[in-house]
């Protein structure tokens, strides 16, 4: 019979515990367009949400936030068909709460606009695209890559720039996948 006290295994557990502490779980959540709240887009940044998806790599895990007063406006998913033609009937998805949360389940392109008739018109709408492989960015088939700069809008707020979250480094899974192999080699060793 294994004695799981033996000091083989209190080094095992002790190992595992480590590559546990070493594996971040990188799911974040992101306020929508980086402002205080979801709404028109103001005619000195009238393409922020283009610009927004356009510098945020999202991935399975994340989530949206989207801000706004409930009396005032909502969010809805639609298809892509009556995103480009801001038609708000038969939305995918309606949200009303004012603190809406989006889930990223799955991959793919996600279209979201105001519920408020005109709001879509007025460029309040979304386009995020979740790449299965994880190196492509988001835009707005609207604008098109070309009609976009290369470097990120700075958006002021109360408390100062809002920091870009840190990305998955592949050093992060290099280490990762060395603790897992250094461990399968104690592993071996101790059995």
């Amino acid at each position: 019979m294994v004695n799981l006290r033996s000091p083989r295994f209190l080094v095992l557990y002790a190992f595992q515990f480590l590559v546990l502490v070493q594996i971040q779980v990188s799911c974040y959540q992101y306020k929508v367009g980086d402002l205080d709240a979801w709404g028109i887009p103001t005619s000195a940044n009238p393409q922020v949400y283009t610009y927004w998806s356009k510098y945020h790599t999202l991935k399975i895990g994340d989530s949206l936030l989207f801000l706004y007063p409930p009396s005032q406006d909502s969010v809805i998913q639609v298809t892509r068909e009556n995103y480009n033609s801001c038609n708000l009937t038969d939305p995918i998805l309606y949200m009303n709460n004012g603190n809406s949360l989006f889930n990223i389940s799955a991959y793919g392109d996600f279209y979201f606009t105001s519920g408020v008739q005109g709001h879509c018109q007025k460029k309040q709408k979304l386009h995020i695209s979740v790449p299965g492989n994880g190196s492509a960015s988001a835009y707005s088939p609207s604008y098109g890559p070309s009609a976009l700069p290369d470097t990120a809008p700075s958006y002021p707020t109360v408390f100062g720039s809002i920091p870009l979250p840190p990305s998955s480094s592949p050093t992060n899974r290099f280490s990762i996948l060395l603790s897992f192999i250094i461990g399968a080699g104690i592993w071996a060793i101790m059995m």
